[in-house]
C-alpha cells in the first residue's frame, strides 16, 4: 500500500497513458502556483492501489477500483475525468460525497465529430454493402442516400453535440435537438427542445445521433417504443454510451427493416459478446469505442487538466464542473464550450 499524503502535500494520481513530459507539465503547473504536490502515474495497472491515497485524481479507470473505500477515507477532494462520459466514476458513494467532479466534455469533440461522420457516411453511402462486394471481387451498384438536406435529430447538446452541429451546417441539414438544459440554441439548429420532449422530434427525422451522457434518466432512453416513433428507414448513430439504447430492441428494429441502419461506437456490453445478434446485421457498422481517439489525446487531456489545476488552486470554478453529479454532465454555465 503506498504511503498516505501528508497534510501539506497534494497527491495527484493519474490514470491515463501519460509520459514523462506530461508529468513534468503537471508538476510545473502546480509548482508555479506554489503548491507542494506529488504526481503519481498509476496507469490502469496500479490505479486500484493508488486511488485511495489520492487527494486529486485525473483519469478514466477501466478496471475495478475501490470507490467506496476511497470516499470513506476522506482524502480525495477532486476527480477530473479524462472522458466526457462519467459513468466510470459516478458511483453512488461519489455522487453522495462532497468530492468535486469535472468532466472532459468537449475536449475530444473534434474527434467524436470525425468518427460520427465516418459512421454516418458509411451508412448513407451503403459502404458495408460495397465493402462486402469488394471482398468478393464483385462490381455491384445499389441506391445510396444523401446527407445533404437530411433531417437530423441530436440527443444531447453538450460539447460533442454542439461540435456536430457546426460540422453538419454546411450540409444544409434540418437539425432538431433535445437537451436537459435547452439554452443557447446554436446557429443551424431549427429547434432545441427539453429532454422530456424527445418524442416530438423522433417522427420528424431521417437520422438520430446520440451524444448524451449515461445516467439513471438515459438508460434505455431509446427503447422499443421510441424506435417505433422513428420513420421507417431511419439511421441511428450512437456515439454516447451503449446502455442508452435497448440493444435487443434496436436489433429487432434492424431485422424488421424499420431501422435503415445503425452505426455504433458503443454497445451495452463491451467488448460486444461474440454471440450478439448485432454482429450479424448487414446494415450495421460497429467500432470498438474509439470515437475519442486522436494522436494528441494525451496532450489535449493534459492541457485541459493543467488549465483546471490553475482554476482549482486559485479557488475558481473548474471547467465542466458537475454541479449536480446525478446528471453526469456539466450545466451550461460551467461547460468548457462556453469559454
Amino acid at each position: 500500500m503506498p504511503s498516505l499524503p501528508n497534510s501539506t502535500t497534494e497527491r495527484i494520481v493519474l490514470c491515463f497513458p501519460a509520459e514523462s513530459w506530461h508529468l513534468r507539465q503537471i508538476e510545473a503547473t502546480v509548482q508555479e502556483l506554489g503548491v507542494a504536490a506529488e504526481v503519481i502515474n498509476a496507469g490502469q495497472e496500479r490505479i486500484a492501489e493508488e486511488l485511495p491515497t489520492a487527494t486529486i485524481y485525473c483519469g478514466h479507470a477501466k478496471v475495478p477500483v475501490p470507490w467506496a473505500e476511497t470516499v470513506a477515507g476522506g482524502r480525495l477532494k477532486w476527480i477530473q475525468s479524462t472522458a466526457a462520459g462519467m459513468d466510470h466514476c459516478l458511483v453512488p458513494e461519489v455522487i453522495a460525497s462532497d468530492i468535486t467532479v469535472s468532466s472532459a466534455s468537449g475536449v475530444l469533440a473534434n474527434q467524436v465529430a470525425d468518427h460520427t461522420f465516418a459512421l454516418l457516411f458509411g451508412l448513407v453511402r451503403s459502404l458495408p454493402v460495397f465493402f462486402r462486394a469488394q471482398q468478393k471481387k464483385e462490381f455491384i451498384r445499389r441506391p445510396t442516400r444523401d446527407l445533404h438536406g437530411s433531417r437530423i435529430g441530436i440527443v444531447g447538446l453538450g460539447g460533442n453535440g454542439r461540435r456536430l452541429v457546426e460540422v453538419l451546417r454546411p450540409f444544409h441539414c434540418r437539425i432538431l435537438a433535445t437537451d436537459w438544459f435547452p439554452e443557447d440554441k446554436p446557429e443551424g439548429v431549427e429547434a432545441l427542445l427539453p429532454a422530456d420532449q424527445l418524442d416530438e422530434i423522433l417522427p420528424e427525422i431521417d437520422v438520430l445521433i446520440l451524444a448524451a451522457p449515461l445516467n439513471a434518466m438515459t438508460r434505455h432512453l431509446i427503447d422499443a417504443r421510441r424506435l417505433a416513433l422513428l420513420p421507417k428507414g431511419t439511421l441511428l448513430v450512437n456515439m454516447a454510451r451503449g446502455p442508452i439504447v435497448d440493444e435487443a430492441a434496436m436489433v429487432d428494429a434492424l431485422e424488421s427493416g424499420h431501422l435503415g441502419g445503425v452505426g455504433v461506437d458503443v454497445t451495452e456490453v463491451e467488448p460486444l459478446p461474440v454471440e450478439s445478434r448485432l454482429w450479424g446485421q448487414p446494415n450495421a457498422i460497429i467500432t470498438p469505442h474509439v470515437g475519442g481517439q486522436v494522436a494528441t489525446r494525451v496532450e489535449d487531456v493534459t492541457d485541459f487538466f493543467c488549465q483546471n489545476l490553475i482554476r482549482y488552486f486559485r479557488g475558481e470554478t473548474v471547467l465542466n464542473l458537475l454541479a449536480d453529479k446525478r446528471l453526469g454532465f456539466p450545466r451550461p454555465e460551467h461547460a468548457a464550450w462556453r469559454r
